[in-house]
């Protein structure tokens, strides 16, 4: 055997090549559409996006009627300002499950899937952003014993 090394003195002259970083390919359908899932809490939300003029249709209603918020519509921009793409692309999402601030945060997931699958050159910038990243936290579970998750029933001293 050849490439077994028999002293550390051949460990210097040893060629390893690092493993290629994985390349993202673009992944869009026959309509030129990205579909991505993106999930926040309780809430799911199913996003598309395709090239057009920034029209924003969440659960078949124009996401000033659907999130009446500045706050949550801001949210849902923020993967499209980020990466520089604010008004090029048209976003359809149904989106189920949880509140509205989770359902605004898993839309916003979603775009930001979506968007890398369009543009895999995008990924990086979000990425950066921390829009790629599933947010883990959800709501602690209840404990027996105990009020709520944490809080204790009231102490009486008599």
């Amino acid at each position: 055997m050849s490439d077994t090394l028999q002293s550390l003195d051949q460990l210097g002259s040893l060629k390893v090549s690092a493993p290629d970083a994985p390349q993202h390919l673009k992944k869009v359908d026959k309509f030129n559409r990205a579909y991505a899932t993106g999930k926040r809490k309780d809430a799911v939300a199913r996003v598309w996006i395709k090239p057009g003029a920034g029209k924003v249709i969440v659960n078949t209603r124009e996401v000033e009627v659907y999130f009446a918020r500045p706050v949550l519509r801001m949210m849902i921009q923020q993967p499209l300002v980020a990466a520089a793409r604010a008004g090029q692309y048209d976003v359809i999402c149904t989106v189920a499950g949880g509140g509205l601030s989770g359902q605004a945060g898993a839309v916003r997931h979603g775009i930001s899937k979506a968007l890398t699958y369009f543009e895999p050159e995008l990924r990086g910038v979000l990425k950066k952003g921390g829009f790629l990243t599933r947010d883990s936290r959800v709501v602690e579970r209840k404990k027996y014993g105990k009020a709520k998750a944490r809080r204790s029933f009231q102490f009486s001293k008599r």
